[in-house]
């Protein structure tokens, strides 16, 4: 290993790695690379640090090749990667039942508590014998990477499902490596914690606490988890900060660091072929019609329900955009093997079913929903859009208000919920509304409509300008330096007894 110096090993770890692999006839491995940006902004990364990521084996495939290199760390187009075998079990108890749904359904604030969530024996158990030991598992793979020298490590833990490992590794290597979670989803106040056993609260805090820094979306995120830990656990102070707290002797930070896109990459993907044949047909299909535009996972945080239903307010409150005016609906499947997430797919398309059955004519259908994963697709549809309808109940950021407004081309007005993470970026130059509100959202979408073309240019451009001044790459570095310059601090006692 290398001095120390101002090259510091960065270790990424999150449930899923940024490769997947399938072994071949010959006992060869075929790997296939995640599409998403953070394995874009981990490849610029490992160009100017050395970066090795702990994930969870996804697949048959995943697990022979972590069989296979077990005992050693393996490099994968510039960045070293381990794989971890977990307990099928113990995985799905941990990922299952903990993770998902119960922790994402907190911080989106989506339980019905009159009947959910119930922790009963089932719950403990998967707590115990699933969340805790995979925590532990990573940790301890996390803790046989560090060197033994005084090389300066910075950890970056992504996500709720990792939320115990800081402490565990704290167990395990003490002091002797920055560790800096970063929570993807909204963290809401103190009272939506309530749900969770104070046990399995206190253990969940106290997990994020062994960090130094714990990034969040948003600095509402960062002070609502700082409101959080003050209000539940025993010894923890803010001294009147909003972004800090003060816990067995040390002082941890609650930053934003909001996510986004990569830029170069959408861009170039925007006049691809494939996406160029996929705008062609929805030109088609639009015609001289104007496009209200929602781009989701079929989840019910994204609210698709009260979009669909403030769609129809629209035409109910303003006949003349019948047979004028389209929405387009492109949904992911998420979690479809979730009771929940089959039910809502199905409420969905009844309620597109039924307005469609309420002001179709001969020519005009005014919803056509697609459901399917494709990226290109989506692309090809955002540089269309009269109006990009993003309405969620909670959203850690919502990538695609930042992708739409990129590679839209026609000065589109972006309808924007106050509860996504990216209003805080995008706000000032959206149109707002309240997710709940189906009246106060078509009102808006009717705004967008009739919206002056220099409004709108104005407002494209100011929109275009924030995505590009913060890109993916920028998310990360800003992280890994706040990281250096904490270590070159130590000696300020910011983040030691």
């Amino acid at each position: 290993m290398a001095e120390k110096n101002r090259d510091p090993l960065i270790i990424i770890a999150s449930n899923r790695g940024p490769f997947s692999f399938k072994e071949t006839e010959t006992g060869a491995f075929e790997v296939e690379r995640g599409a998403g940006g953070l394995v874009t902004a981990l490849s610029a990364l490992a160009q100017k640090h050395e970066v090795v990521w702990v994930a969870a084996s996804m697949g048959e495939g995943d697990q022979k090749w972590a069989d296979k290199h077990q005992n050693e760390l393996q490099e994968v187009e510039g960045i070293f990667l381990k794989l971890i075998n977990p307990d099928p079990q113990a995985y799905d108890a941990y990922y299952n039942q903990i993770a998902n749904p119960l922790l994402w359904f907190i911080q989106h604030q989506l339980w019905n508590i009159v009947s959910d969530p119930v922790i009963d024996e089932q719950t403990w158990h998967a707590w115990e014998q699933g969340y805790k030991p995979i925590n532990q598992m990573f940790a301890e793979t996390i803790a046989g990477i560090i060197p033994e020298s005084d090389r300066e490590v910075i950890i970056l833990l992504q996500d709720y499902h990792l939320y115990l490992t800081p402490y565990y590794l704290r167990k395990l290597i003490g002091r002797r490596a920055h560790i800096q979670p970063f929570v993807h989803i909204p963290w809401p106040g103190p009272d939506a914690w309530r749900m969770l056993p104070a046990e399995m609260r206190d253990q969940l805090l106290e997990g994020l606490l062994s960090g130094d820094v714990v990034g969040f979306q948003t600095s509402k995120d960062a002070f609502n988890f700082v409101q959080t830990c003050r209000f539940y656990l025993e010894g923890a102070h803010s001294m009147g900060a909003r972004d800090m707290i003060h816990y067995k002797g040390y002082r941890i930070q609650a930053k934003a660091y909001p996510i986004s896109i990569d830029v170069k990459k959408v861009e170039e993907l925007s006049k691809d072929p494939e996406t160029l044949f996929f705008k062609s047909q929805f030109v088609d299909y639009v015609k001289s019609n104007r496009l209200i535009l929602r781009v989701d996972r079929i989840e019910p945080s994204k609210n698709i329900l009260r979009g669909l239903e403030s769609f129809r307010t629209l035409l109910m409150l303003y006949p003349e955009y019948v047979g004028e005016v389209q929405m387009l609906a492109l949904l992911v499947p998420s979690r479809m093997e979730v009771t929940e997430y089959q039910d809502y797919l199905q409420a969905v398309m009844a309620k597109a079913g039924m307005i469609n059955a309420e002001f179709s004519n001969s020519l005009w259908e005014p919803i056509r929903i697609i459901v399917g994963d494709n990226y290109q697709r989506a692309i090809a549809a955002m540089q269309l859009y009269d109006v990009l309808l993003i309405n969620p109940i909670a959203d850690g950021m919502n990538l695609v208000a930042k992708e739409g407004v990129l590679v839209n081309q026609k000065n589109g007005v972006l309808v924007l919920s106050e509860h996504a993470g990216a209003f805080y970026e995008m706000g000032d130059q959206s149109i707002s509304i309240s997710p709940f509100d189906v009246y106060g959202t078509a009102k808006a979408m009717h705004e967008a409509l009739q919206m002056s073309g220099n409004e709108r240019f104005a407002r494209a451009n100011q929109l275009q300008a924030v995505v590009r001044s913060s890109d993916v790459n920028r998310w990360f570095y800003d992280q890994v330096e706040d990281a250096l310059s904490l270590l070159a601090s130590q000696d300020n006692k910011d983040t030691t007894p």
